[in-house]
């Protein structure tokens, strides 16, 4: 054993005297070529220009790109995709320029390339980490083999907000859960090496809040304390930085009223001086220029000024580093030295990933032809979609459906639409790889069970002129599947919605539907939760499928013909109404409390429950489990102790299934008031019908620790409550002391 510790000291010792001698070989090309380059040619390597063929925000007026980049003036640029086009733009750079050093090529690479997998909010609902970090590394493969070196992704937000429309790129309420997410993206993207053939570097967004804009408006503001921002809105970034991700990305918003592309609390105080975090930080498309338009810095002068010295290394399609470095170094107002730091910085990267030594190592036509569209990419999607599944109901178990029916009844304008599969940011994929709900029953139960479709209604408008043809085909059907929600324009960025019930005149549809007393399944396909508290009365199955990809209908049908037993639980809060959002799982007690003796005078709605339609951590499946009461081997648990809590799961049902169990910690007393309830630990048991399994959970004291708004982080002694259950709601309870 000895000898053993002291082999594993000895290679670890050896790897870091690698390490370091390869970072200072490294820091010398640097340092060689810094010595080179012109005051422009150090500010081109700063400056990121979008391609024209695939425009994700308004395009910078400018000159030639071509001629910017033989100049020197381009360090990347990106919306330029494909094998060829990408060596095209390459060759320029590293032929027709003075110094030839390449350009980082990047691209939205939120939840795949040409594979489509379920968007983010919709995966994390899988709660299968790794899982996601698999496709999150089948993503890199393909953009990779589309000449692609850097995605900006994962957007790592929280978001207590459903109407915003970018929630469906994130990992949903919980900060915890989705600091977990963001490591696993984080490693799938990057690997174990930029260098190996299919990473890419990741970039964790937006930093940071942009889940808190006010409204759930996006571009807009947000106002929160320090320890909000560090218990809730950090945790995710700081995960990814301790993951080793390679960059960054600043937010359009303004955080405490300084636009965050120019926040040196953010970028310089935390980011670099808490965290020490060595790669660069990108703006988010011309967000240095808005910071104008926010009113802190007066013209796009001013904004480069006070987003550079902020510590925003790199503009994106603002122009202004490009238009005004030089000035104002000539003036004194921005250091020489810390642009040649920031180029440091994205020199750095182009040695890490491999560029600098082969520029066109990622522009291979045959690699391309390989790579997209892999089959066992294909079958990652086709699991990622049925992993990310949420069953909201299932009265009198009308799911899993028989395939000995003898007529299925498919409405609604989702059953048969291919390009609203793949969901918002989806860019890269063609619509025509996307298999519909309505393709895959007709393919795989079309011989033996008469399958009839009607679209019924558009997704919006009012047009009502389907109606009765869906109403005349369900009525002779044994069971309706009714393939509703939001087309995928209507979530996303700059896709607010203040109202965020079923579009258009869908729900009237369903409630015609409903008069032919048939079952009735509702498949929901949306990039948010939905306030759906009618349909959740009045029909009889509710299938959350969100956006699910590629394999969208072959995934359906192999959850509601029960070939996979749903697995998914909610990562957010689905409210009643529009009017109890932002609504969260971990939110503070208040003075006046529901439930007490008092029924008026207590924080209520006079029309409306407190509670979400459906809360943070619900999912059901087609079996049925049973919780045992919590066993404390201890009721204390010392600060340098482990606490061990158990819990007996019993599969009591007739499916073998998959639980997802989940520990909350709450904190009764403390110096600044704490949650009802944080998720802390969960585990996933398969349990076959009949089996029980005993899950065993640690806590640790630094489970309990949280952040003061004197940016104090620690825990302190007391009484806590501990909750082990399928949900947030739905919880076993017991006491600990921390001494």
């Amino acid at each position: 054993m000895k000898q053993t510790r002291i082999l594993a000291a000895l290679l670890i010792s050896s790897f870091c005297i690698h390490v370091a001698a390869q970072q200072r070989n490294i820091d010398q090309k640097i340092d060689s070529i810094l010595r080179l380059m012109t005051v422009d040619e150090k500010i081109g390597q700063l400056n990121l220009y979008a391609g024209r063929m695939n425009p994700t925000g308004p395009i910078t007026m400018r000159e030639n790109d071509e001629d910017e980049i033989r100049r020197g003036h381009v360090g990347m640029v990106f919306n330029i995709v494909g094998a060829k086009r990408t060596r095209e733009i390459q060759r320029i750079a590293v032929e027709e320029s003075r110094l030839k050093i390449p350009l980082l090529i990047g691209f939205d690479v939120v939840h795949g390339y040409r594979t489509i997998f379920p968007i983010p909010l919709g995966e994390s609902a899988s709660w299968d980490l790794d899982l996601m970090k698999r496709t999150a590394k089948a993503s890199a493969d393909e953009a990779s083999a589309m000449g692609i070196h850097w995605t900006f992704a994962p957007m790592v937000d929280v978001c207590h907000d459903a109407r915003w429309g970018r929630i469906m790129e994130g990992g949903g309420e919980d900060p915890y859960l989705v600091s977990l997410i963001t490591k696993a993206k984080v490693e799938g993207y990057q690997g174990a090496d930029l260098k190996e053939m299919g990473s890419v570097m990741a970039c964790a967004k937006h930093f940071a809040a942009y889940g808190a804009t006010i409204d759930g408006r996006d571009y807009n503001t947000a106002d929160i304390s320090d320890a909000t921002l560090r218990n809730i809105y950090l945790p995710p970034f700081k995960a990814a930085v301790e993951s080793g991700v390679s960059t960054l990305m600043a937010g359009y918003h303004e955080l405490n009223g300084i636009p965050t592309s120019a926040s040196s609390y953010l970028m310089t105080d935390i980011l670099r001086n808490e965290w020490k975090f060595d790669g660069f930080v990108v703006s988010d498309w011309g967000s240095i220029r808005e910071t104008a338009t926010h009113g802190y810095a007066k013209d796009r002068k001013d904004a480069a000024m006070k987003s550079f010295n902020a510590g925003l290394d790199v503009d994106m399609e603002s122009s202004a580093y490009i238009s005004h470095l030089k000035e104002l170094t000539s003036e004194g107002r921005v250091s020489l030295e810390n642009i040649e730091n920031s180029v440091r910085k994205v020199l750095r990267m182009k040695y890490l990933t491999g560029v600098m030594d082969n520029p066109y190592r990622y522009c291979n036509q045959q690699r391309e032809d390989t790579i997209i569209l892999k089959k066992e990419y294909l079958k990652l999607a086709r699991e990622a979609a049925c992993k990310s599944m949420v069953l909201l109901k299932n009265k009198n178990q009308v799911l899993p459906l028989s395939e000995n029916l003898k007529s299925i009844a498919v409405i609604g304008p989702l059953a048969d639409s291919k390009k609203d599969m793949s969901g918002s940011w989806s860019k890269s994929c063609d619509s025509k790889d996307m298999i519909t709900l309505l393709e895959a029953l007709t393919t795989q139960i079309g011989s033996t069970t008469k399958i009839k479709y009607e679209k019924g209604c558009d997704v919006q408008g009012d047009d009502r002129s389907g109606f009765a043809a869906a109403i005349k085909v369900a009525s002779k059907s044994d069971v309706i599947l009714v393939a509703m929600g939001e087309s995928k324009e209507l979530s996303g960025e700059a896709s607010s919605r203040s109202d965020i019930s079923l579009p258009g005149i869908q729900k009237e549809l369903l409630k015609e539907l409903k008069k032919l007393n048939r079952p009735i399944v509702l498949i929901l396909f949306n990039g948010r939760p939905l306030s759906i508290p009618w349909e959740a009365d009045n029909v009889d199955a509710i299938l959350e499928a969100w956006f699910p990809g590629n394999e969208a209908g072959n995934a359906l049908a192999d959850v509601l013909f029960g070939r996979f037993n749903p697995q998914g639980k909610l990562t957010v809060s689905f409210p009643r109404s529009v009017g109890q959002v932002p609504i969260f799982y971990n939110h503070k007690n208040t003075g006046r409390p529901e439930g007490g003796g008092e029924k008026f005078f207590v924080t209520r709605y006079i029309d409306n429950s407190n509670q979400p339609l459906f809360p943070f951590g619900y999912g059901l499946s087609y079996t049925t489990f049973e919780y045992s009461e919590i066993k404390l081997e201890a009721p204390q648990l010392t600060y340098d102790g482990i606490l061990h809590a158990t819990v007996k799961v019993k599969n009591t049902g007739k499916y073998k299934g998959v639980e997802t169990i989940q520990l909350y910690i709450r904190d009764l007393v403390a110096s600044s008031t704490r949650p009802v309830k944080e998720l802390k630990h969960f585990q996933k048991v398969e349990l076959t019908p009949g089996e029980e399994k005993e899950v065993k959970f640690e806590i640790k004291e630094e489970d309990l620790r949280f952040w003061n708004n004197n940016k104090q982080y620690f825990s302190e002694p007391g009484k806590f409550q501990l909750f082990i259950g399928s949900d947030s709601e739905s919880v076993k309870k017991a006491e600990f002391e921390l001494l």
